[in-house]
């Protein structure tokens, strides 16, 4: 019997927050058809930022793909929220990762890919992804990065 998300998930050490209250006039996430897509997700842990300020200066790209990864925890935190059950979930079809960085620094893929590798760990082939990484000046609360997604759900 193959392992279920949730049980993946445990084998990581991660447990679900609870899906982020919006902060703003927006919704958290948007379902339409059988996609679902999340407002952007930042890098809370424990109900605070897991790092704060601006890749190739306060923050290096270790600290980086731990926040990305973060950022993809509350991404499913939020895909539970809409679900119900992270079983229904297909596909993540694809994420935007938005990195605030320095002007000279150019490893947005490389703190991205700690969002991508946490999702194919957690979710096996249904976590594989298109993908795109792009440098921000800044980002909500200072915060190093943000990710949004769509996701397929049956």
């Amino acid at each position: 019997m193959a392992q279920t998300i949730e049980t993946r998930l445990a084998d990581l050490g991660v447990t679900l927050p609870a899906a982020a209250a919006p902060a703003a006039n927006y919704v958290p996430f948007m379902r339409s058809g059988n996609l679902l897509l999340t407002a952007g997700q930042l890098p809370f842990k424990d109900g605070k930022l897991s790092s704060t300020g601006l890749l190739g200066r306060d923050v290096d790209v270790e600290a980086g793909k731990e926040a990305a990864k973060y950022c993809a925890i509350n991404v499913l935190a939020q895909a539970k929220a809409a679900l119900g059950d992270l079983e229904k979930i297909r596909r993540v079809v694809k994420i935007t990762v938005f990195v605030a960085s320095t002007p000279d620094f150019v490893e947005q893929h490389l703190v991205a890919n700690g969002a991508s590798d946490f999702l194919v760990a957690a979710l096996g082939d249904h976590g594989k992804h298109a993908r795109s990484a792009v440098g921000t000046a800044a980002l909500p609360l200072n915060a190093p990065v943000e990710i949004e997604a769509i996701i397929e759900f049956e």
